[in-house]
Formats: structure tokens, sequence, C-alpha cells
């Protein structure tokens, strides 16, 4: 009798096989693969080289100066005193085409150590934490990020050159199961397209005066090649950030490279783009052999180091090992520059560009800009200061630095020990850059402040009630007019002698003056020897948003025709008028509510209603900043 099979028996599932759904574009050869494994059982490598090499193109670089970096990184790292970065335009202008190309001096590579690095992961410094590179990863995915073919050549004294080619589209259509590198091939020259590029002047820079070409001719190219070196050639790039303007990508390299390089970058170890010498530039203003040294005119070349920690940071949160970070605390020479003009401090001296922080790996610095996690919220004004933050390599992960060195992405408790330490030192640096520029405010609405105090003095006579002018006698004239001056120097202006200042007090019934203090309201209010004095506090936002733009468009418009500029001559005069009215306008105001409220306070005995207003002042300025985005 046939036994029926129980409930609890498992019975194998009938399935209908799996179809891949490969997209149009897939590697022709990766099917062919992926099918024999799936279908036949093959072995399976733990890489689909024929998929893997076309997904790291897609690594995701930031752009191609970053993509370029791996080249040079490698350059420096393998003792290399000259490094030469080309973009070379070819073709006519609807089918332009451009080649990268990168140039070294180092080391070089014998064929065997040449196919060994080619390979993904092939490094001969895997997580060596005190050289650049790390993972030996990055000249193959940067390579493949701006172009489909990477070619690679290099030679060292006593050998011949050997060339080595990765080509995306060949290994994609390879059908094997593991994919093989070929051996190095022995070339007698380098071939022409190369040599063009070597001998020849670029599009950019166009004057071929300002171009120092490698070699003069094909003779000399095999003499300066040296006895060791190697070449980096990405023909037929597709993925650039400017795919056809080699002008631009130079251009990015140059300026870049001059930052991120710009402890490299001395008289015996030089870096070339498109045959132009990078000179270093040093975002923190300090360094005595950096480019913003030569801009003409500069009386003061180098900010001013404010302070220095240096901080053990654990290599991993909670960790007994750790690793010295030093962080340097600047100040740009700010009396000096803000009399340079906006073009110069722009164009020139790049200020209102390389700002926050500089991260320096190695020497090599990985990121630039601000981090409000260790710097807080950042202001126009925060151009004026500048962090750098040198870390050793071995903090790496703790800093959060990627595969391809672009950028970094702190955890939280290396940010909270940063930002512990320097946060009052820094708040203390903030406020004298604030204090400066509300000085330079307040000297250029002298003239207008005068107007208002003048228009508000002589309107006194109009006023429905009049503040009190008590008789004295001859002796308490003279009291007062000693106290008086007492009270006019400590309100002197800039430029102003004790009796122009005295004579300035004494004619009339409103003073205006500036102080700076961050807990303090927005304004205040003093009735002294019978003048109503009106002091605007620099530090709250108010002066910032509402004041001083009014302030400065007012300045300018006052030199037109004068001294004017090319910035000045843009200015609409209706515009200036406007704001030069409403600037005296927004004087009266204050004023009008200065006398008011000295009006209400002159007989207030138990100082009740001088509380209230306090009290009111207070909460008035707190709900202000919060309104203008301050907390």
């Amino acid at each position: 009798m046939e036994q029926q099979p129980s409930d609890l028996t498992l019975q194998p599932e009938q399935t209908a096989p799996v179809e891949p759904q490969w997209g149009t574009a897939a590697p022709k050869g990766a099917r062919q693969v992926f099918s024999r494994m799936v279908k036949e059982g093959a072995n399976v490598p733990l890489f689909l080289g024929q998929t893997v090499i076309s997904a790291l193109r897609d690594l995701g670089y930031n752009n191609t100066t970053s993509a370029i970096c791996e080249h040079v990184d490698n350059a420096f790292q393998w003792d290399a005193s000259e490094v030469r970065v080309y973009f070379y335009e070819k073709g006519k202008r609807d089918s332009r085409k451009i080649d990268v190309l990168v140039l070294d001096n180092g080391a070089g590579m014998s064929p065997n150590v040449l196919r060994a690095v080619t390979a993904f992961g092939g490094s001969l410094c895997y997580d060596n934490r005190e050289t650049v590179g790390k993972y030996g990863m990055g000249m193959k995915a940067a390579a493949l990020s701006m172009g489909p073919t990477l070619e690679i050549y290099s030679w060292q004294e006593g050998a011949g050159i050997y060339h080595m080619v990765l080509d995306t589209e060949e290994i994609s259509n390879d059908r094997s199961n593991v994919v093989q590198l070929p051996e190095p091939t022995l070339v007698d020259a380098l071939p022409s397209e190369i040599r063009d590029i070597l001998v020849q002047p670029m599009t950019f820079p166009r004057k071929a005066e300002e171009q120092e070409l490698f070699a003069g001719s094909d003779q000399d190219l095999a003499t300066n090649l040296g006895p060791s070196g190697t070449i980096i050639y990405i023909p037929d790039c597709d993925r650039l950030t400017y795919r056809t303007a080699a002008r631009a990508l130079a251009e990015h390299a140059t300026r870049e490279m001059a930052r991120i390089y710009r402890r490299f970058l001395t008289p015996e170890r030089l870096l070339y783009v498109n045959n132009r010498r990078v000179q270093p530039f040093d975002p923190t203003y300090r360094m005595e052999n950096a480019r913003h040294t030569t801009v003409e005119g500069l009386k003061e070349k180098r900010s001013r180091p404010v302070r220095t920690w240096t901080l053990e940071i654990p290599i991993e949160e909670d960790s007994p090992t750790t690793s010295e970070v030093t962080i340097k605390l600047f100040l740009l020479p700010i009396e000096e520059w803000d009399q340079l003009s906006r073009k110069v401090l722009k164009n020139e001296l790049h200020v209102f560009e390389n700002t926050g922080i500089s991260f320096v790996r190695n020497d090599r610095e990985v990121h630039m800009g601000p981090l409000t996690s260790i710097v807080g919220k950042m202001g126009t004004r925060d151009s004026w200061w500048r962090l750098e933050i040198d870390f050793h390599a071995s903090l790496d992960e703790a800093m959060g630095v990627a595969v391809n060195k672009q950028g970094v992405r702190p955890k939280a408790y290396v940010t909270e020990l940063i930002h512990r330490e320097i946060k009052e030192e820094l708040r203390t640096v903030r406020s004298r850059i604030e204090e400066h520029w509300s000085r330079r405010a307040t000297e250029a609405t002298t003239s207008k402040i005068r107007e208002a105090e003048q228009r508000a003095t002589e309107a006194e006579s109009y006023m429905s009630t009049l503040l009190p002018e008590p008789q004295m006698m001859q002796e308490e004239l003279l009291a007062y007019e000693r106290e008086l001056r007492t009270l006019a120097t400590a309100y002197k202006r800039e430029g102003e002698t004790d009796d122009e200042a005295y004579d300035r007090i004494k004619g009339s019934k409103y003073v205006t003056v500036f102080k700076h203090d961050e807990d303090a309201p927005f304004y205040r209010v003093d009735y002294r020897l019978r003048k109503i004095v009106l002091s605007i506090n620099t530090a709250h936002p108010f002066f910032a948003s509402l004041y001083t733009p009014l302030a400065q468009i007012a300045k300018r418009g006052a030199a037109i025709g004068a001294s004017e500029t090319e910035e000045d001559s843009s200015l609409d005069p209706e515009l200036v008028k406007s704001c030069s009215d409403a600037l005296i306008s927004l004087e009266l105001f204050l004023l009008s509510l200065a006398r008011t409220l000295s009006e209400m306070t002159i007989n207030d005995v138990d100082g009740e209603r001088q509380r209230a207003f306090d009290q009111l002042r207070r909460q008035w300025s707190l709900n202000y900043a919060g309104q203008l985005g301050v907390r």
C-alpha cells in the first residue's frame, strides 16, 4: 500500500527560473559570464570585473580637479620634484575632445610593480598612515572617472618605458570568469599624441610667454624625461567638469591645487598646470612664500596668529589610543586690508572665497570650508578669520576622511572636543571683527548723524512740551561748563580736538554715540547735563541689518563725483539719495524716542518709570534680534 505524504512533510518548491533584468548598456561580457554562473553553477569570483570596472567610473569625485589630485598625490608620495598636469584640447569646435595627462619625475615603476598597482586594491603602501595615499584605488578610479581608458607609462633608470592599459570597454566585453591583467609592454618611444602634449604650447594660457614647456623638441624630450618617472594618460575624456573647455579646467585646477598642495610647493618641488607654474596659496595668509604676498601695494602681508591649541583626539570614540591635533586660529589684517578696493580683496587676495576651516591631513589639505558643528553659523564678517586643523592620517576614521580624500565628516565626539576648546577665543575674534566694522560704519555716518542732531535741535522750539532749562548762577554755570567739557571729551569723535568736541556738544541738544556691547539692548537713553544722549549698540543685529547698509550706500554715494571708482559709478543716484534720507530719518526716529523717554523720566523721583523703560528696552531688543534671525 502506497504511503501518503504527511502534511508535515516539506515538498520541494517548483519555481520558474529568474531572468536577469539588465539594462541596455550592461556589459556584454558580464551578461554571458553571469548567465554561466547562474545557469551552469560556474565558479563565482568575489568581484565581477566586467561590471565592477564600469561601476567604479561612478565612484564620485566632486570635480575633475579632485580626481587629478589622486595622481598628484601619488607623484609627490614617490618623491617627484616636478609634476605637470595637462588639459589638451583637440579637434574642431563642434567635435572637440580633451585629453588629460599627468607627468612626474618620481621613482617610476618596474614592470612587475606596474602590473600589480594597475589592479584595483594594488598598492605598495596599503594602510600606511604616514603617506598621502591609502588603499590602492585612487589612481585607477580617478582616471576612469574622467575617461573610459587609462594608459600608464613608467620607466626607471637603466630600463625602457613600460606601458599598461585599462580599457573599460575591452574589460566589459571579456567573457572569462576572472579578468586577468596582461603583462606590461615595452615601448621604444612615447606615442605621437603624448609627445605633442609635452613639446607644444597648450591652447590655454593663450600667451606663449606664460608657458614653460617641458621640452622644446622631440630631441629634448628623451633627455628631459630623466632617469625615472610616470605618465598617466586619459585620452578622449567624457566625464570632465567642463567637457570641452580646457581653460576652465586649467583655471580651476590651478586655483584648487595651489591651496591643497601649498605645503608641498617649494623651489625644490614644482607643480605645473598647462605649462604654467602653480604658486602656493595659503587661505590662512600666514605662509611667507604664498602667492598673496606678491600682490602689489600690499603693506601688511601676513595674518596674525591668535592662538594655537594642541589636542589629543581618540582615534575612535572612547578609545585609549589618541593622536595629536593642532588647531591654529588666525585673524586677517583687517585694519590694513579693509582700505583695499573690493576688486583686490576679491580677485587678488580671494578673501571671500576660502573661508572657514582648513583641514590638513599629513600636510595635504583635504577640506576647506565652514563646518557649523565646530564654528557655528557663518556670517559675512567671518571672512576675516581662518582656522587650520592639522591631523595625522591615523585619525582618518575619526575625521571621516573618505577613500578619495574629498572633504571630512568628523564624528560628533571630535567636533564637540574642538568646539569646546576654541569657542571662547573664536567668539572674542568675531567680536573684534564686529567692533572694527562698527567703528568704520560710524565713521561713514558721522556727517549724517550731525545733520540729524542739528535738525532735531532746530525742531526743539516747535515741540509741544519743552525740556526744562533752569537758570544758573555764575558759579553754577562755570561748574556746568567744566562738566560739559568732561562729557565732550568722553564723546569725542575720531579726528576731533577737545575744543571741537566741546563746541559740538555745547551747540546741540542731542548727542549720538556708538558702543559695542553684545549683552546690551540695541539702544540706550541718558539725560545728562541737559543733553539727550542716544547710545546705539553696534553689536546688536539691528546695526548690521538696517543701520550699516544705509550708511555704506550713503558714504559711497558721497564719493561719486569727487573720487569716483568703477564700483561707485554703478550706483543709482536716486537710490543713494533715498538711502541718505532714510538714514537721517532713522536717526531722527531714534532721537525722537530718546527725547520722549528723557521727557518722561526727568521728574521720575523713585525711578519707577526708568525701570519700566529699561525692561521694555531689553525685551524689545531680544524680540527684535529674534525676528532678525539671531538666536
